[in-house]
């Protein structure tokens, strides 16, 4: 099993990412295009695949390379050829099938056997010794849960106390959806070909993924002049963003921020969403509470403006503000559907989450001018479907709560997909330590201060989701990630949403 710390990613991952149908038809287009063979990428995935291994683990002597029967299987044997080429021993495990190998992968077995390579069965008896295992059993095609036999050998890689340097994708894992429906092989590396897959950012990858590594194969200038509507959100993005402030600006041109919830028993949610506005660059944040919210929260964060929510005070906020957000600690009961009554009409930028999400499962309508953050669990009750089906594709389920709901969705956990009508995202910063109570609430205030700063909706939710994941990187780089807390962010949220400032020392 691999070691699943928080791992930086490579600078050369890019921020394209390709469905994978779409990849698999558009690689023979691309090779065409610049004269080369579907023979030549093959080779050139696995010299890049062997480097990564022999980087990665530069002292090892003995490789067990498990080839599958298709084009994975293929690039298994390339990297076979070259280590014994470099001195290693190898040892090589195949599948083998009833149905022909796929020409490049045929070429690549006899090139490995022509350099007096051996195939050996995929129920041998290991040997002992090994010190790296690659995997090339399945690839990007896979469906549906791996059969027994290949089932078997994953288990059995997984059981080894060998790293795994997985080809293209962890067998195993679902390229488009990051869905493992069956056994999957749990890398240490991954070396991905060509472009980068979804299911490799979201859904179980990082469980299973381990570092990532991409290689374009020679084709990175004909991957830019193509169009994907998906893209991949890192830290490294924030300064596009959030540009330095003009230096005569005030804080009314930094956005009126009205924030709603905290019935009985919740003052945290809202505290929590208030202090990560302000802490966002928020000009002026204003809190509509219960009364007995009013002093702890203005004790914990004099700098909120705190009022007991009444008919007549949120009519005359909804006047004042630039943008609502509504949702943290609501509840359901009477109190929070009046007010949820009251602002579905906003017309101007909103932010609906946590019981204002619930309560629209109730009561669905249509909003364009909106934002929704669900987690899983409630973007099911908004779909009427299991939390299974929600996680079993993430981005198609993001892309259906946009058909229902309107706005932008921001469907959250490990790799958050964010979707519009015409974009779509997925969130390449955070990490376990977030999973722990009132990470969203933060979440919703930093949305709603960046909608405040006059980001668009989408931009304002891309932007907002990575500097929550990059603020808890930080944290988690320091002190690790188990016992994390919401607050904790505060003190690098601050440091996150000022990009331009060079550090000068660690947080």
């Amino acid at each position: 099993m691999t070691d699943h710390t928080v791992k930086k990613n490579p600078a050369s991952i890019p921020h394209s990412i390709w469905h994978a149908d779409d990849l698999r038809r558009t690689e023979k287009e691309a090779a065409d295009s610049l004269g080369i063979t579907l023979y030549e990428l093959m080779q050139r995935a696995g010299e890049a695949a062997f480097n990564v291994a022999r980087e990665a683990y530069p002292c090892s002597s003995h490789w067990l390379i498990l080839c599958g029967h298709g084009n994975n299987g293929g690039d298994g044997y390339v990297v076979a050829r070259l280590a014994v080429a470099t001195g290693l021993r190898v040892t090589l495990l195949a599948l083998e099938s009833d149905k022909p190998l796929p020409d490049e992968a045929r070429m690549a077995r006899e090139a490995w056997l022509n350099a007096g390579g051996v195939i050996h069965a995929a129920d041998i008896v290991w040997p002992d010794e090994i010190d790296v295992i690659i995997d090339g059993l399945l690839g990007t095609g896979l469906r549906s849960a791996p059969r027994q036999d290949l089932a078997a050998l994953i288990e059995h890689a997984n059981a080894h106390t060998s790293p795994i340097v997985a080809l293209d994708i962890p067998s195993g894992l679902i390229a488009q959806t990051g869905a493992t429906p069956g056994a999957v092989i749990y890398a240490s590396h991954t070396i991905t070909f060509i472009a980068l897959k979804p299911g490799l950012l979201t859904g179980k990858a990082r469980d299973v993924v381990g570092t990532l590594h991409h290689d374009a194969l020679g084709l990175a200038h004909w991957l830019a002049g193509q169009v994907t509507r998906l893209s991949r959100f890192d830290a490294s993005q924030l300064v596009q963003w959030l540009p330095p402030r003009r230096p005569t600006s005030h804080k009314g041109e930094h956005g009126r921020l009205v924030i709603i919830g905290g019935d009985h028993g919740t003052a945290g949610a809202i505290r929590m969403a208030g202090e990560a506005a302000v802490r966002s660059g928020a000009g002026l944040v204003r809190v509509l509470t219960r009364k007995e919210n009013i002093a702890p929260i203005i004790t914990a964060r004099p700098e909120l403006m705190v009022h007991d929510l009444t008919p007549q005070m949120l009519e005359e906020s909804l006047e004042w503000a630039d943008v609502v957000v509504i949702g943290p600690g609501l509840g359901q009961q009477a109190w929070g559907k009046q007010a949820l009554k009251k602002v579905e009409n906003f017309r101007k930028p909103m932010l609906w989450d946590a019981d204002a999400l619930n309560l629209l499962a109730i009561n669905p309508d249509k909003r364009h001018n909106r934002i929704l953050t669900p987690h899983p669990g409630e973007a099911a009750r908004l779909l009427n479907c299991s939390v299974a089906e929600i996680e079993s594709d993430r981005l198609l389920s993001a892309q259906r709560l946009v058909k229902r709901y309107g706005g932008v969705a921001v469907l959250k956990g490990a790799g958050t997909v964010i979707a519009s009508d015409d974009a779509q995202g997925i969130i390449d910063a955070g990490n376990a330590g977030m999973a722990s109570g009132g990470m969203g609430d933060v979440l919703s205030g930093i949305i709603g201060a960046l909608l405040g700063q006059k980001l668009p909706l989408y931009d304002a939710a891309c932007a907002g989701c990575v500097a929550h994941g990059a603020a808890a990187d930080r944290l988690a780089a320091r002190y690790g990630t188990r016992g994390m807390l919401a607050t904790d962010l505060f003190c690098t949220l601050r440091r996150v949403v000022n990009p331009d400032v060079i550090d000068v020392e660690n947080d």
